[in-house]
């Protein structure tokens, strides 16, 4: 076991890889009360076209197949249901999808060995049968349409099928009706054998825990879990353009929402590794429209915001910004935008400032042990490993480096979105 200090946190990792591929990663403390784990493979709803391991000929499984195959692990053959099991210990449990991954944790203050082995145990046992599979298909569907009537849901989707041209980004993570009605049991096993198998996951745990008992525990149940090798990926040549500049549509809204999508290729900025280059378009976009930025103070004063939200993500080739806005002149705000981007001006007083800004919140995240994993659990999925030295990372931010960077952003390369209330 590998013991790796992260600089300027007083925090250390413990990292190793199982026999047969799997990653651990142990951040104990001493001064908690709780633990999280979390248990995860790097398999999302984006991922639907590959070719099985061990086999030639790629194939397509139905869109929303990762979220299905996710709701599908919490029912057991013997029978016990994992929440139940965990709520006996007072011990949260939980399991997401994403584009990217598929994750399932556990947290509370009791029972430490026995939740850990119980999460690894149960998302190690799949139990697909027809008449499981049939019974969720209706239980999904429902949760499809629910989502399909909200705004927020509905302007988001639309973004991505406005930013991207090819890539399954465009596909919502639950799929559609139609898809999931073609789901069968062989198709959940084909997915699981392929991309549950211990050399594409990771487990972490951090908080209170004794590290030679997790490390016994963790042994004990992945000793005979055999690796099962790797599918190859499907690559999708994604364009470097957006596939739509702009896109009104009417919907049942009371407040108009507008989304933006700024879509930037990566090739010509190579110079910079990913995690480098989302540090800097991150500081960007925070000294640009940030809680505390001058965009928000003008919009605010021109009664043009109600709220806001913005966040990066990544495909290969490509980083997309995103924004999404609550306000009651759609118009006037995609102006206030354009002219934003338009006019671009970091001031170096407050990019030093940012980055003291993100040194101390840096520290302070790392006295939260649920925040602790879920930011590590980020660094593994999107730069695959855990980042021992951000702290030292944020101090060799350099303004000529972001303006640069700034300087090679194709600002008309962006979607905007208007979501309307319903015309009379």
């Amino acid at each position: 076991m590998k013991k790796i200090n992260l600089k300027g946190l007083d925090v250390s990792c413990y990292k190793e890889v199982l026999k047969n591929g799997l990653e651990v990663f142990l951040i104990p403390y001493e001064n908690k009360k709780n633990y999280f784990i979390a248990y995860t493979t790097r398999y999302g709803s984006e991922i639907t076209r590959f070719i099985p391991f061990g086999e030639k000929k790629e194939i397509k499984v139905p869109d929303g197949i990762a979220h299905f195959l996710e709701h599908k692990m919490f029912e057991q053959e013997d029978g016990v249901d994992p929440f139940t099991y965990f709520s006996k210990s007072g011990t949260g449990a939980n399991a997401f999808t994403s584009f990217d991954r598929t994750q399932y944790i556990c947290y509370g203050t009791k029972n430490f060995n026995d939740n850990l082995k119980f999460l690894m145990e149960f998302v190690n046992s799949p139990y697909y049968t027809d008449e499981n599979v049939s019974k969720e298909k209706g239980i999904i569907a429902e949760e499809l349409n629910m989502y399909a009537d909200m705004p927020d849901w509905q302007i988001e989707t639309k973004l991505r099928e406005a930013v991207y041209t090819k890539h399954p980004r465009r596909i919502d993570i639950g799929g559609s009706v139609p898809e999931i009605m073609k789901i069968t049991k062989e198709d959940l096993y084909t997915c699981y054998n392929n991309f549950y198998s211990p050399n594409n996951m990771f487990l972490l745990v951090v908080g209170n825990f004794d590290l030679d008992e997790a490390s016994n525990v963790i042994h004990e149940v992945m000793n005979d879990i055999p690796n099962k090798g790797k599918p190859v990926l499907k690559k999708f040549d994604e364009d470097c353009r957006v596939n739509k500049h702009e896109e009104v549509f009417y919907t049942n809204v009371k407040v108009p929402k507008v989304a933006i999508g700024l879509k930037i290729s990566t090739k010509d900025l190579s110079e910079y590794d990913s995690l480098t280059l989302d540090l800097y378009l991150q500081m960007f976009t925070t000294l640009l429209f940030g809680s505390s930025s001058l965009f928000r103070e003008r919009v605010r004063n021109k009664n043009l915001l109600n709220s806001l939200y913005t966040d990066w993500e990544s495909i290969d080739g490509y980083k997309t910004f995103l924004l999404t806005a609550s306000t009651d002149n759609p118009d006037e705000f995609i102006k206030e935008f354009k002219s934003e981007i338009s006019n671009i001006k970091i001031d170096p007083d407050a990019f030093n400032r940012m980055k003291k800004v993100w040194i101390a919140n840096e520290v302070k995240l790392f006295d939260d042990v649920d925040a602790v994993a879920s930011n590590v659990s980020d660094d593994l999925i999107r730069y695959g490993d855990i980042i021992p030295n951000k702290v030292d990372l944020f101090r060799k931010l350099d303004i000529e480096d972001m303006n640069k960077i700034i300087e090679k952003i194709d600002f008309n390369n962006t979607s905007y979105i208007k979501c309307l209330g319903k015309e009379s």
